[in-house]
């Protein structure tokens, strides 16, 4: 048996309606804005603790890898 000629892979295929499409698109967008903002969170957090104990700019900019 060849690997195109496998059982267990789907023979019909599934659309998806545009409703839950859009669904999915939006819900999507969200996660994105959350990540996003906790991640900047996250990075301001990190770089103001490593300025508050004396590390120079140059240094926390290349450790985070800015």
């Amino acid at each position: 048996m060849s690997v195109i000629d496998c059982d267990y892979l789907p023979a019909d295929k599934v659309v998806i309606p545009p409703e839950l499409e859009l669904l999915i698109v939006r819900k999507a967008s969200a996660m994105a804005v959350a990540f996003e903002k906790q991640a900047l969170d996250q990075l301001t957090k990190d770089a103001r603790r490593a300025l508050l104990r004396g590390t120079e700019p140059r240094r926390v900019i290349r450790e985070m890898r800015l």
